[in-house]
């Protein structure tokens, strides 16, 4: 039986220095080795960019020549759908519709517009995302990603503000942190990591996003272990510490 179906904005008018900033992470995450299939993208809080830079190396990934699926884990305030402009002919179901056991993992995956990328989106909100999470369906998901694809992109929600995330982590084979230049205070980004240390998953390092370049400068940089990227999306929120 046919996928059904669903488009994502596409992302081929990207600038030079974003392109290759997502090359060049993909790249680092291939050399972290062939165990890495399954790898968790997380923040310190909401719109950081986590669900852009999900969208953006599945679509990297896929244009290497990987199959790709990209799950969309945020139950709570997912979105995906509504920033990347997501259109289906059919009633979009989704990971909540599958961890509840009302469709089967088949009817939740959906084949994108973006090569070799498959998807499946969030779904309604629950009342009970921990636990869905938790349950032996999303076990029973990861195995068919391993089984059907090369790699398995999984957009949690932000670990600095629910639990959401330690339930995910240790099933998967590496995470990567996603952190808002000049937003997220230091001490902040070493609580999500000890968090994640604590789970048992490997971290693999960090997406530094949002990163204000000089006009006409390289939109990239690499340092230690953090990968940053510059991006051109307005109206995301700020965290401030409080005392």
């Amino acid at each position: 039986m046919a996928k059904n179906k669903i488009e994502i904005q596409r992302m081929d008018e990207q600038d030079y220095g974003r392109k290759e900033a997502f090359n060049s992470l993909r790249t680092n995450l291939q050399f972290c080795g062939d165990d890495i299939q399954i790898v968790l993208l997380t923040s310190c809080t909401p719109n950081e960019g986590k669900s852009t830079v999900g969208v953006q190396l599945a679509y990297s990934l896929g244009e290497a020549g990987k199959k790709v699926l990209l799950v969309d884990a945020d139950l709570r305030k997912s979105v995906l759908v509504g920033r990347h402009g997501m259109r289906s002919k059919t009633e979009i179901k989704g990971l909540s519709h599958y961890l509840s056991g009302q469709e089967k993992i088949e009817d939740a995956i959906y084949e994108s517009n973006l090569e070799n990328v498959d998807l499946i989106v969030a779904g309604p909100v629950v009342p009970n995302p921990t636990e869905l999470l938790g349950n032996h369906y999303f076990d029973k998901l990861l195995e068919y990603g391993r089984e059907h694809y090369d790699m398995i992109i999984i957009d949690s929600p932000p670990l600095g503000s629910v639990i959401d995330t330690a339930v995910i982590a240790p099933k998967c084979d590496g995470a990567i942190i996603v952190i808002e230049s000049g937003a997220i205070s230091y001490r902040f980004v070493q609580d999500v990591k000890k968090q994640l240390e604590l789970t048992g998953c490997r971290i693999l390092g960090a997406v530094l996003n949002k990163v204000e370049l000089d006009r006409g400068a390289y939109k990239g940089y690499y340092k230690g272990y953090y990968k940053g990227y510059y991006q051109h999306y307005g109206g995301y929120g700020e965290y401030k510490e409080s005392k």
